[in-house]
């Protein structure tokens, strides 16, 4: 999504939050205002090559950092920031949980982590301690090929949080 135009539309289907990817890191006013007009609807994804922001469907490497770009928009009133580590993304070798929660200590806006989720390990080591901060992860590949049981994985997250 790269315009107020195309965000107001989605919203205004029902839509209950946007992505903005490459558009963040090229327009970072388009973030603020859409925050702005659309309170905890608008999230950042920023999808990660060696720490660097990849943009352009993973075509191009940015010279910022995911903590740099996510940085510009401590106080915009972002819902999320998504990260995701390409080089895990659809390969099914877990979460890179260092660079996550690295991202997540150092920023106000809660993390999504995203690309490598597998099995229920990686669920299990977002249930450890040093995950709590983390805002909750993307699982994909995963839960198509059935290596990760959606409804088992709910449970035991609902375990945790009612212990």
């Amino acid at each position: 999504i790269r315009d107020l135009a195309t965000i107001e539309a989605w919203l205004g289907k029902g839509v209950n939050r946007v992505i903005i990817g490459t558009a963040a890191v090229r327009d970072p006013d388009l973030v603020k205002e859409a925050a702005r007009r659309f309170p905890a609807r608008i999230a950042v994804g920023l999808d990660a090559r060696d720490g660097q922001v990849a943009v352009e469907g993973w075509a191009q490497t940015s010279a910022l950092s995911a903590l740099e770009i996510a940085r510009r928009f401590e106080d915009a009133g972002v819902a999320a920031i998504i990260y995701t580590d390409i080089a895990r993304d659809g390969l099914l070798k877990g979460l890179n949980l260092d660079a996550t929660i690295g991202l997540a200590d150092a920023i106000s806006i809660p993390v999504i982590a995203s690309g490598g989720l597998a099995s229920m390990a990686d669920v299990e080591a977002l249930l450890a301690p040093r995950a709590q901060k983390l805002g909750g992860a993307i699982a994909g590949r995963a839960l198509y090929d059935g290596r990760l049981n959606a409804t088992a994985a709910l449970a035991r997250i609902r375990q945790a949080r009612s212990a």
